[in-house]
């Protein structure tokens, strides 16, 4: 919520296990347009986040990342890809 469309800024974030407690999404990508989609389909950012409704939230974007169990539980991941300007 705090970049709110940032150009340039990507995210990803998922569980090595291939699952998030008892769910099939193991983590999440977020774009600079997430917020402007959620928007556009009438979903609201803010009530996602203070529903901690992550799952309901990127799964309706189609930004959920759904690997299946992997068998390993090494670590949790997470990436920020922060463009720089000058490049793009």
């Amino acid at each position: 919520m705090a970049l709110d469309g940032c150009p340039g800024v990507y995210a990803i974030a998922g569980d090595t296990d291939g699952v998030d407690g008892l769910e099939e999404i193991a983590g999440a990508i977020l774009t600079p347009d997430t917020l402007e989609r959620a928007w556009a389909k009438g979903i609201r950012p803010l009530d996602a986040l203070q529903n901690n409704d992550g799952h309901g939230f990127f799964g309706a974007l189609g930004d959920a990342v759904v690997t299946g169990p992997t068998l390993t539980n090494v670590n949790d991941f997470r990436a920020v890809l922060v463009l720089d300007e000058a490049k793009r």
